[in-house]
């Protein structure tokens, strides 16, 4: 189960910092490692309380 939530946390990272790092190259001509990893790691962070919120609220 901890395997599977791993997976889940550095695949989605990989994921949104991938998409991120391709947004600022393309339209700004330039890509800030800071920039890339903060907003990875606020997607990522939003990931998993969107999938809590979903847990408890099908839950009841």
């Amino acid at each position: 189960m901890i395997f599977r939530e791993l997976f889940i946390f550095i695949a989605a990272f990989a994921a949104f910092a991938s998409a991120v790092a391709a947004y600022l190259a393309v339209f700004h001509g330039e890509a800030a490692l800071k920039e890339i990893l903060s907003t990875a790691a606020a997607a990522v962070i939003g990931l998993y309380i969107g999938r809590c919120l979903q847990k408890r609220l099908s839950n009841g």
